[in-house]
C-alpha cells in the first residue's frame, strides 16, 4: 500500500481526475491519504485516512510516505483562521484545521519536507471538548463564504465547516452531512440540545445541510456563508429575512 501527505495549504479534490470537474472535497496541510489509482501519472486517486472519502487530488500537491509516518498519531493543529508555517525555508500561509506531523519544539516534517511553526497550535487529544471551546473554535468562521466542497475560511460548505470545527477538539468525523448524521447518541428534543451538539435537515427525507448547535435556540452553519440563526422544532429561522430556510430533521450529541 502507498501512502502520501498534502504538502500544499489547502489540495482540491475532485470527482473525476480533470481539473474541469467538480471539487468534492479539500486535503490540509499535513492530512495522509492512502493512493488508490494513478491515471496518465499526474492524477492520482486517494482515499484520506481520516474520513475515508475518495476523490481524484494531483500529484505535484502531494509527498510520498512511509506507512509508519501514514499511521503515526498526528496530535496537533493551528487554530489561526491563518498562519504562517517556514517550509523548508520557505513560507507558506496555511488555513485552521491544518495538521502538523512530527510536531515537537516548533518543528516537524512532512514527508522528506522539514518545517518550522510558531503559530498558534492545539493538541488534539489534550482536553474534553465543551461548550467553551465550540465557541472559541467556530466563532472566528463568521462569514466565511461558502463553497461546494470547501474545508477553509476563504470557502468552507456546511459539513467541511462541522468536520474541521470537530477535528479540532480530536474527533474525526466523516466529510458528508449524511455520514455525520449517522455518528453520536440521538437528541430527543430540541429544549435538551447542548452545546456542540450536531444539528441535521432534510430535503424529502435526505439528510442536505448539517450545522453546530451554539445553545438549544441558536445555530452556527454554513449557508450563504457561515453565519448564527434562530432554531425552533421546526427548523432554521434567517435572522435576516425572518424566513424558515431549513427543516430539522435530527440532532446528534459527539461526547
Amino acid at each position: 500500500m502507498e501512502y502520501a501527505i498534502v504538502i500544499v495549504p489547502a489540495a482540491p479534490v475532485r470527482r473525476k481526475a480533470r481539473h474541469q470537474n467538480e471539487m468534492v472535497s479539500q486535503l490540509l496541510f499535513g492530512e495522509i491519504v492512502e493512493v488508490q489509482k494513478i491515471k496518465r501519472g499526474f492524477w492520482i486517486k486517494v482515499r484520506s485516512l481520516h474520513d475515508d472519502y475518495e476523490g481524484w487530488i494531483t500529484r505535484n500537491l502531494l509527498e510520498t510516505i512511509d506507512e509508519q509516518q501514514a499511521k503515526a498519531v498526528n496530535e496537533f493543529v493551528t487554530t489561526d483562521l491563518i498562519s504562517t508555517l517556514s517550509l523548508n525555508e520557505m513560507t507558506m500561509h496555511v488555513p485552521v484545521g491544518a495538521s502538523l506531523p512530527g510536531f515537537e519544539n516548533g518543528k516537524g516534517k512532512a514527508g522528506s519536507h522539514s518545517y518550522s511553526f510558531g503559530g498558534n497550535y492545539l493538541k488534539r487529544y489534550g482536553q474534553q471538548p465543551n461548550a467553551g471551546m465550540v465557541n472559541k473554535l467556530t466563532m472566528p468562521w463568521l462569514n466565511a463564504p461558502y463553497m461546494w466542497g470547501g474545508r477553509t475560511p476563504l470557502g468552507v460548505d456546511c459539513s467541511g465547516f462541522v468536520q474541521v470545527s470537530y477535528k479540532m477538539m480530536g474527533i474525526d468525523l466523516p466529510r458528508d452531512a449524511w455520514q455525520q448524521a449517522q455518528r453520536g447518541k440521538p437528541v430527543k428534543k430540541l429544549s435538551e440540545a447542548q452545546t456542540g451538539d450536531l444539528v441535521f435537515f432534510d430535503d424529502k427525507d435526505e439528510i442536505v445541510h448539517v450545522g453546530i448547535m451554539l445553545n438549544n435556540e441558536q445555530i452556527i452553519h454554513a449557508s450563504g456563508k457561515v453565519r448564527i440563526d434562530s432554531i425552533d422544532k421546526k427548523g432554521i429561522i434567517n435572522l435576516d429575512t425572518g424566513k424558515r430556510t431549513h427543516r430539522l430533521e435530527a440532532i446528534r450529541r459527539l461526547w
